[in-house]
């Protein structure tokens, strides 16, 4: 079926692209016989295909997606992260775009086949929903089954080599994740997918206390990818919290950008819809000056 979207490629149907100079062997069916008449010369008429985007979304179900700051009335950054995944999807098989959901922690944990059939949206939101952000401690304590969130470590580095893998077709690439990973590793899997001619956008779901540390008290901190337990009194390390957790984002955002692909920064105490509203009519603009 044709779809929405500009294929890349040139072919000989759907909307007129560009002239191309004749060669011997090209077929003559596509000659344009008036630029012919006008010039003497033979020019074959070139166009460019709608396609079906290939829409691939990538989940972080690692352990520190289970955190929330707020108990009673907070999401935790997974429940954000399913819902902007179930939400792009959505979208996306309305155009009868070809979507897969991909699950991944530590490596790629579970994902769908691509399709935009009709039942298929059902599907990914079963998938999200079957994975259940335990107790915190619990996380740490001990590693949740494969269903849901763990105390697994974010790596960056072996998921993307999985996708490269996997990946035969260039397609349309969506990482929703906290990013808690060396940005180095980010850059080197960006740098592979740039390669290969994909296109990807980086939307990266953080709580508000991340964002702030509002902690006042003395307090026992413990990682949530089995880091284990720390005393400490973060009033002491507020200012130097924040100088490195800023640093973070500077580089991820840089490292993104430097490869032209697409980043959002989502805060998990804000709407979903306002900010992801804008991040889709940014690209889409930036799509129409490319066809100018």
């Amino acid at each position: 079926m044709t779809g929405m979207h500009r294929s890349p490629f040139f072919g000989y149907s759907v909307e007129f692209a560009q002239h191309r100079q004749y060669a011997p062997g090209d077929d003559i069916r596509h000659l344009d016989w008036k630029v012919f008449g006008r010039s003497d010369k033979l020019y074959l008429k070139q166009y460019q295909k709608e396609t079906n985007l290939r829409l691939l979304v990538l989940v972080d179900t690692s352990g520190s997606m289970a955190y929330s700051s707020n108990k009673v009335k907070g999401w935790r950054k997974y429940d954000y992260a399913a819902t902007l995944a179930a939400t792009l999807a959505h979208l996306a098989l309305r155009q009868q775009d070809r979507v897969a959901l991909v699950l991944f922690a530590d490596q790629v944990r579970k994902s769908t086949r691509l399709s935009n059939a009709r039942d298929h949206w059902r599907q990914i939101v079963e998938i999200l929903s079957s994975v259940r952000p335990e107790d915190d401690q619990a996380l740490v304590e001990d590693d949740v089954s494969e269903a849901g969130l763990s105390t697994r470590m974010t790596n960056l580095g072996r998921t993307f080599e999985q996708m490269v893998a996997k990946l035969t077709r260039r397609s349309v690439i969506v990482m929703i994740s906290d990013l808690f990973d060396d940005p180095q590793a980010l850059q080197k899997g960006l740098a592979r997918f740039r390669h290969r001619r994909h296109d990807v956008m980086i939307l990266q779901t953080l709580d508000p206390a991340e964002l702030t540390f509002p902690f006042r008290s003395p307090s026992e901190f413990f990682g949530l990818e089995g880091e284990g337990k720390l005393p400490l009194d973060p009033a002491a390390l507020r200012d130097a919290y924040l100088e490195v957790f800023g640093a973070h984002l500077r580089d991820v955002q840089n490292v993104t950008q430097k490869f032209g692909f697409d980043y959002l920064m989502l805060d998990t105490a804000q709407s979903l819809g306002p900010p992801l509203s804008r991040f889709l009519a940014h690209r889409a603009a930036a799509a129409d000056r490319k066809k100018m």
